[in-house]
């Protein structure tokens, strides 16, 4: 019986795109070749990354809206360089509310002034800060919607005349919003949509070729656009996986019916946390993420217990990130109902005997 995974990244996939995978390993297309031995340039995988990059921009709402998806290499860390070395020429504006937004701040200093609009860092990143103002001469505003290791979530984003960028890494896909606000969203694709060695990329065209310096090519965002994001060879089986999984979300009924899941399972487990008197949630309520949920035992001495109760249920990637300590339960897009029930049934069992 596979596990329950509640893995914060690579994270779990669906069982259907794990089988379709694994068998285009071997033989992809009928065609008595592996997936990972085709060429790039042939055109059963030129089908494949033209329809991967078709459903990103679909299930987004942004089709024929002057954006251009791109599967891309070097993960979400790449793209904290890439975002700066394409955009930033003078001044940028950023939002610090976690390890991924601060790194990505250390890398856009390189290229610019940065301007820290907010920073929830004096309580450890367990909140979302409100009511900052961005300022109307910076070049774009970058923040992170999704926190996965302090487990927080941006609920609403700022109305701004600049440029909005936003790292979606580990709740792309999970949740119905207006993404044309949105100027550019990157996303690796291991915490929602595949397996680790691709990041998606949308942008909007025209925003692109406004900086005044030199950028190599492996960093342009307009260079991979003019090769139809095939500059150079492509993570294919990365590729193929998330086409996989985008297919998997379309044919549920895209992003609207996987929040409706997706509200379902974190209240079921939030829930459980609040009433349960053994634990205690990490994040501030208002600002919880539906992707990931950081709690603690209010008891520590129960620790090994409980360690030894979710393990012996079958559940996997349950400890929480070395700076937050206590639990973190990734509920991501693939992730059943049933396996967060398992979890609660056994806080519920460790209640009942503690």
């Amino acid at each position: 019986m596979k596990k329950h995974n509640f893995s914060a990244g690579p994270c779990i996939l669906p069982e259907e795109v794990l089988q379709k995978a694994s068998e285009a390993v071997v033989n992809f297309n009928n065609d008595n070749l592996s997936l990972i031995e085709i060429s790039h340039r042939s055109q059963p995988f030129v089908d494949v990354i033209e329809k991967a990059r078709s459903l990103a921009l679909e299930l987004l709402g942004l089709e024929n809206k002057g954006y251009k998806a791109l599967f891309l290499q070097g993960g979400a860390s790449m793209q904290f360089l890439m975002v700066a070395y394409n955009l930033l020429n003078k001044k940028a504006a950023y939002l610090n509310t976690g390890t991924w937004s601060s790194n990505a701040i250390k890398e856009a200093k390189l290229f610019g002034e940065l301007v820290e609009v907010a920073s929830s860092k004096d309580k450890n990143f367990n909140y979302i800060p409100k009511g900052y103002q961005i300022p109307t001469d910076v070049d774009y505003f970058h923040c992170t919607s999704n926190n996965t290791i302090y487990g927080t979530q941006m609920k609403s984003f700022p109305e701004t005349s600049v440029p909005m960028i936003c790292d979606m890494s580990s709740d792309i896909f999970s949740r119905q919003l207006d993404f044309s606000k949105f100027d550019l969203i990157y996303a690796g694709a291991q915490k929602n949509m595949g397996p680790a060695g691709t990041t998606l990329v949308v942008v909007k065209e025209e925003i692109l070729g406004k900086v005044e310096r030199q950028i190599p090519s492996m960093l342009n965002y307009q260079v991979f656009i003019d090769k139809d994001s095939m500059f150079n060879t492509p993570p294919v089986f990365p590729v193929y996986t998330s086409m996989l999984t985008l297919e998997w979300l379309k044919d549920l009924g895209g992003i609207e019916f996987i929040e409706k899941v997706n509200e379902k399972k974190s209240a079921l487990l939030y829930n459980e946390i609040d009433r349960n008197p053994l634990f205690k949630g990490v994040a501030s309520i208002e600002d919880r993420s539906h992707m990931n949920a950081t709690f603690a035992l209010v008891d520590d001495n129960l620790q090994t217990k409980f360690d030894s109760m979710w393990q012996e249920a079958n559940i996997n990637g349950l400890h929480g990130h070395r700076s937050v300590g206590g639990y973190r339960a990734s509920m991501y897009n693939a992730l059943p109902l049933y396996s967060v029930q398992a979890l609660v049934d056994v806080m519920q069992e460790l209640e009942r005997i503690s």
